[in-house]
């Protein structure tokens, strides 16, 4: 009989042979021979002190070495296509559970498992949330690196799965180190310190929740901040600053900012998961509040803008005549530009034609679009000097976007978008389109 006591003494001698004060090099060679004993059988016994020194080896890497490191673990842990091939001709063969699984397991290929047990290192997890964040940095001129990718963000799926996420309600009364990394992740309306950051939680009509991992402790995952309004808001500048007006005729929850605080959790889908909780939430805490909205930027709108040809330009507004939009191309164009209203029709249109022609693999072009329609929402309004900042010109000419919540038909719109590509939007839209 099988003495695994010992087998497993020795295996965990092994692996003590190459992690800890005896390793002397701390190199690349050194990582990958340990990514090999890691989804080895010596992985079992020695697996969290050889995911720990990986992760501390990768930790001193310079941007190279990561690289680096990338391309080898894509390749020499992919899935491999001969064994693949093996493996259908045996389910073809004899279909069973057997083979099927084996077939699976060959597709899989081992990438998955060695992101599994690189989780078992202390801190796993937001390691991994790191690594990713620098493997995204490389796949534009490194697309073969996108399967890698895929694998990663398959697990995190499960990993961050809603189910697992605790939802909060952010106050001033929130821990401060919660509360300051707030302030830094906070990507659409800059919070400029603590003393603008308590006027946004002190106020009774503004809510702040956030979702938290209970592996990442103290560290948002993605933000939303709600201020209740008479109608969905159309100036950012209007829902930032303090309010004095009576606060009882509030019928409406305008969604102002909504912010992924982790870049290595990017499309992991969180922020559709997080808005229909906090609906829950509003509508359990506050019955008044019958309609649900957002104030959305337009990022990119500018740029898209900026490089049309006449002849695309021309094509879009029909008989319209394009030089009166020519102040939009001056270098000297000023926050809240007389012309953007005297235009407004015009530019309009534009925006409308941005939101629903202009598409990249079938999806709107525009990211704050693909993602609340794909959550169900419709384009409500376009609001002209919705965000009369630097920051909002130079992204839209200050423009914004009501996206409407019809909780009644959140399905119906969500399920249209994604099978047939149909992009909801209100009769004020319409005669833009």
């Amino acid at each position: 009989m099988l003495d695994f006591k010992k087998i497993f003494s020795s295996i965990a001698d092994v692996g003590q042979g190459l992690i800890g004060k005896k390793i002397i090099k701390k190199d690349l060679n050194t990582a990958l021979q340990l990514c090999n004993d890691l989804i080895s059988f010596k992985g079992v016994a020695s697996g969290i002190a050889i995911a720990r020194e990986i992760t501390e080896i990768y930790n001193i890497f310079d941007t190279d070495q990561k690289l680096n490191f990338f391309k080898e673990i894509n390749k020499k842990f992919s899935p491999s296509k001969n064994e693949v091939e093996i493996k259908i001709t045996e389910y073809l063969k004899e279909k069973n559970e057997k083979t099927l699984n084996a077939l699976g397991s060959a597709v899989e290929g081992n990438r998955q498992e060695l992101i599994r047990r690189l989780n078992m290192a202390p801190n796993g997890t937001p390691f991994l949330v790191s690594m990713r964040e620098d493997l995204i940095k490389f796949l534009p001129i490194n697309p073969e690196l996108k399967t890698l990718d895929e694998d990663i963000r398959h697990l995190f799926k499960s990993w961050f799965n809603p189910g697992f996420l605790r939802l909060e309600k952010i106050t001033w009364d929130t821990k401060a180190a919660i509360l300051e990394k707030i302030i830094k992740y906070e990507k659409v309306h800059q919070i400029k310190d603590m003393n603008d950051l308590k006027r946004r939680l002190q106020q009774e009509d503004r809510r702040f929740f956030a979702y938290f991992h209970p592996v990442l402790k103290d560290e948002p995952l993605i933000f939303v901040e709600v201020a209740y309004t008479k109608g969905i808001g159309s100036s950012i500048q209007d829902i930032i600053k303090p309010k004095t007006d009576d606060k009882s005729n509030y019928d409406t929850a305008t969604f102002y900012s909504i912010s992924n605080c982790q870049d290595g959790l990017m499309r992991v889908t969180l922020g559709n998961f997080l808005i229909k909780r906090v609906v829950f939430e509003i509508q359990e805490e506050n019955p008044k509040i019958k309609n649900f909205g957002t104030l959305s930027p337009l990022p990119g709108f500018a740029d898209w803008f900026l490089s049309l040809s006449h002849e695309k330009l021309k094509d879009i507004l029909k008989d319209y005549e394009i030089s009166k939009l020519d102040f939009l191309r001056s270098a000297t164009l000023k926050i809240g530009d007389p012309k953007m209203l005297e235009e407004k029709g015009a530019i309009k249109k534009l925006v409308v034609h941005y939101l629903i022609n202009e598409k990249i693999n079938n999806k709107p072009l525009n990211p704050v679009s693909r993602f609340h329609l794909g959550n169900g929402a419709s384009i409500h309004n376009i609001i002209l000097n919705g965000n009369i900042t630097d920051y909002g010109y130079k992204e839209s000419f200050g423009i914004m976007v009501n996206y409407g919540y019809q909780l009644d038909k959140l399905e119906k719109i969500h399920e249209d978008f994604i099978t047939k590509g149909i992009i909801s939007y209100s009769d004020k839209i319409k005669k833009y389109v």
